[in-house]
């Protein structure tokens, strides 16, 4: 039978004449033609209808020509108008043209911007220009001047609607990079706080920032957070989503191993313990690393009152954690294995309500668990107005409908929305996750083995939280290694005045605060009440 593609050639590897002369433009320097660059500018971007070029005549005799270029909508027009635009325009020495080079005249004399910088090669202009940047260019020149006019619509700063607490700062974090950085120097101000920027992705150039602070950060730590990055060679970063699954230690695991969050004040606590925060331009979400697995029910408001009532809150959330872990199979285990082990009239109670059920108690279990699963993800992607009332409406439609058919147990029911109540605690969306994927995996081990399956995949999954790094660190650090002096702050927090050392396997300076932090009243009540009293005694 002959080919219907013989004679053609492979088109793989070959590349059009427009892309070998943009490969070839982009790595030549900036022409002496002002016609030529403003051609090669409008090739490149493909005559887009956003980049705007002004023309201007400056000079004694109006005799240089000059551009002015931009994208449309990513400026801020303002600052063009007031600071690029009427200072080039407005010339009252024109002998001065005579005497100075033209670009060094607007550079040092007219340009009024902040930020201003030459630019040789075409690279480094088109960067510049498609990050908010405004060009100028003179014909005559090899080069070209930057301004700094980034701008355009951004969203304001609002309340973080991911981590919510009830005392604390509001303040969330927004799209834009330099409005998060900013929001880290009013909180932290030490010159201390060092940033590194990076350029991730060939086609998005998408601005990373690193931050940590100097002299608290491990050294080592710093270094593997930037060999990673630089290592990334992908062509978007649309997210820090991708940052962080292409620089975590471990991918086959379901657990986080990379911390992340809206709000500006748990980053700052994290940088204080030594921790490294990664800003990526394009998402509010900030990164921080090395990332421990009591982090994640850790909450910013535990900080922020009393020992007591945080450690209480704390230890009621991992109970729920092992509530929403292990509930449906605790019940499918005592209904199927171990009916010893419950009361007998309880066990007859749930044997009475499971008589008319047809499906084994994991069958019912795994069917409430998916139909809930299905419910919240469509009260999440329902529209807001209506999403709520849809997911609360169907979860006791069908509950109900499915009690009544016999489909479930209404045992079963409450064991399913007392494990769905328990998953919300989780402060973590990202552990909320994992613990809703790995409670089917414990359904499985309660159904096959009854408690001993249960206690074998809890052992495995202590065992592979035991193996996990985040960075070099132990993620189970500080049970595993154990490091008593770093447990203040772990399932209970201990009063701020005993909690004087960072942690060990974390910061580099592990000294937090001075010794003798806590409350020394200079008088007890019952000398305020005797002096009181005395002078009452006096006046009368």
């Amino acid at each position: 039978m002959p080919s219907f593609f013989k004679g053609r050639k492979p088109k793989k590897n070959q590349k059009s004449d427009a892309e070998k002369q943009a490969a070839v433009q982009s790595e030549e320097h900036i022409q002496d033609s002002l016609s030529v660059n403003l051609d090669i500018i409008r090739q490149k971007t493909g005559n887009s209808s956003d980049v705007v070029v002004r023309h201007l005549k400056m000079g004694r005799d109006s005799d240089i020509k000059t551009a002015i270029v931009y994208i449309e909508g990513i400026v801020d027009n303002q600052s063009i108008q007031e600071f690029l635009l009427q200072s080039m325009m407005k010339d009252d020495e024109p002998e001065k043209w005579i005497q100075h080079d033209a670009i060094d005249l607007i550079s040092e004399d007219m340009m009024t911007v902040g930020n201003v910088s030459f630019l040789n090669t075409w690279d480094d202009l088109f960067s510049s220009l498609m990050a908010g940047d405004t060009l100028v260019l003179v014909d005559g020149k090899t080069k070209a001047l930057s301004a700094c006019t980034k701008g355009g619509e951004k969203r304001p700063i609002s309340e973080s609607t991911t981590q919510m607490v009830v005392r604390g700062p509001k303040g969330a974090f927004t799209e834009s990079i330099a409005t998060n950085t900013s929001m880290l120097r009013r909180i932290i101000k030490t010159p201390d706080l060092w940033m590194e920027s990076f350029k991730v992705g060939r086609v998005t150039k998408t601005d990373v920032t690193l931050m940590y602070i100097h002299g608290i950060a491990n050294d080592q730590v710093i270094e593997e957070v930037r060999q990673r990055l630089n290592k990334i060679d992908i062509d978007s970063i649309l997210e820090s989503g991708y940052i962080e699954q292409l620089i975590e230690d471990q991918t086959m695991t379901p657990f986080p191993t990379v911390f992340n969050t809206e709000r500006p004040d748990v980053v700052a606590g994290n940088l204080f313990e030594g921790r490294i925060a990664i800003f990526v331009d394009g998402t509010p979400f900030v990164l921080i690393a090395p990332a421990l697995f009591i982090q994640f029910f850790q909450s910013a408001e535990d900080y922020y009152v009393r020992y007591d009532i945080a450690t209480s809150i704390r230890l009621l959330r991992i109970l729920m954690f092992f509530i929403s872990l292990i509930a449906p199979a605790t019940f499918v285990a005592v209904t199927t294995f171990h009916q010893e082990m419950v009361p007998t009239t309880l066990i007859v109670a749930i044997a009475a309500q499971r008589e008319a059920v047809p499906f084994p108690a994991f069958v019912e279990a795994l069917l409430m668990e998916i139909t809930f699963e299905i419910l919240r993800e469509a009260g999440i992607r329902l529209p807001k107005a209506i999403g709520s009332a849809v997911s609360i409406v169907g979860a006791l439609v069908i509950g109900q409908a499915a009690v009544q058919a016999s489909i479930v147990s209404p045992a079963m029911v409450i064991i399913v929305s007392i494990t769905a109540i328990a998953s919300f605690a989780t402060p973590s969306f990202d552990m909320a996750i994992s613990i809703r994927l790995i409670r089917f995996l414990f359904m499985v081990g309660a159904a096959i083995l009854g408690f001993y399956g249960i206690i074998l995949i809890l052992l495995m999954m202590v065992v592979h939280l035991c193996s996990l790094r985040s960075f070099g660190v132990p993620y189970m650090a500080p049970f595993a290694p154990f490091i008593p002096v770093n447990n203040g702050d772990t399932f209970i927090r201990l009063p701020w005045w005993t909690l004087r050392k960072r942690p060990r396997l974390i910061s580099a300076n592990t000294v937090r605060e001075g010794k003798n932090q806590g409350p020394q009243p200079p008088a007890s009540r019952g000398m305020v009440n005797r002096d009181f009293k005395e002078g009452d005694n006096n006046e009368a």
